[in-house]
């Protein structure tokens, strides 16, 4: 409200030194960027805010209300099984599809279980085993992403957090089968990635999808964790961001307050775009579906050379 009140009083100004011919050597023009800067260093920060809302609908909120008959699986035959990534099996208006999601839980017991949704290597090689069950038997997948990134601890580096993530970049890239991708809270960094290569990648209107968190990053770059706001706008992180750079096939919008304000609602707009889109994208021949998801990565982004 005082940003908008600031810009209306910057624009009364504008007009009033127009009419009387007075020079502001750009004076106002630098205030008026300035102003809007803020803007959106406030605006980027409520989506945080509303992406690590603690009401926040989970992976498994949105399972319930979309899908059908969700048998979990467990266990990725190595180690042991990663509560912090779900996987299973659903139908979804009679097809069945394999589903694959990050999951946190609301209570101190739940977080402890899920490790606030920050997977172990044995959580991605989970979702790989699924995944490649699921192009076995032609079975389209679905991800839900909502992480704060992969687990950083000792445990984890010791059994091959980066190799599994690693190989979950390249082979979910080269699965003959529809993957579609949901963000629907936190992306963060490779631990979203981990689950979230596919042909149609979506994110909710209050979701953010970045390489690092805005404390991370306000901390290693700006010498000051108390910066996380200014960081969060740097870093370009909320869905509208990430629809301008291409990374994202489409926004879906959620009600005024958040997703938490109206989950049956989201669930429904989510449930609309997996059946257009699993419909359209299973009538494709797996090779063609596996060039265009490959074009489509390698299209992100730009450099120079020189």
């Amino acid at each position: 409200m005082e940003t908008k009140l600031l810009q209306n009083k910057i624009a009364e100004l504008k007009k009033l030194m127009q009419e009387s011919g007075i020079e502001t050597d750009g004076e106002l023009e630098r205030l008026e960027s300035a102003v809007q800067a803020s803007s959106n260093t406030e605006l980027t920060w409520k989506r945080v805010e509303l992406a690590r809302h603690p009401d926040r609908p989970y992976a498994m909120d949105y399972i319930s209300r979309i899908f059908d008959d969700f048998t979990e699986l467990h266990g990725d035959r190595a180690f042991g099984d990663d509560a912090a990534i779900v996987g299973g099996l659903a139908f979804l208006n009679g097809r069945p599809v394999t589903i694959l999601a990050s999951q946190k839980g609301r209570t101190l017991k739940e977080n402890v279980h899920r490790n606030h949704g920050m997977a172990n290597p044995e959580g991605y090689r989970k979702a790989l085993r699924l995944a490649k069950e699921a192009e076995k038997f032609k079975r389209p997948i679905v991800t839900f992403v909502d992480t704060a990134g992969a687990y950083p601890g000792i445990g984890a580096e010791e059994r091959g957090i980066a190799e599994a993530i690693a190989r979950n970049l390249r082979d979910f890239s080269q699965l003959k089968i529809p993957i579609v991708c949901i963000i629907i809270g936190e992306g963060g960094s490779g631990g979203a990635l981990g689950i979230c290569v596919g042909d149609k990648i979506y994110m909710l209107e209050n979701a953010i999808y970045s390489v690092i968190s805005p404390e991370g990053c306000a901390s290693i770059l700006l010498r000051d964790a108390g910066k996380a706001k200014d960081a969060a706008a740097m870093l370009r992180i909320t869905s509208a961001d990430l629809m301008n750079f291409k990374v994202i096939n489409g926004v879906i919008d959620e009600p005024p307050g958040g997703a938490h304000s109206d989950p049956a609602a989201v669930a429904a707009s989510i449930k609309e775009i997996l059946l257009k889109d699993l419909a359209d994208l299973h009538g494709r021949n797996p090779a063609v579906l596996v060039r265009y998801r490959n074009q489509k990565i390698r299209k992100i982004g730009h450099w120079n050379e020189g």
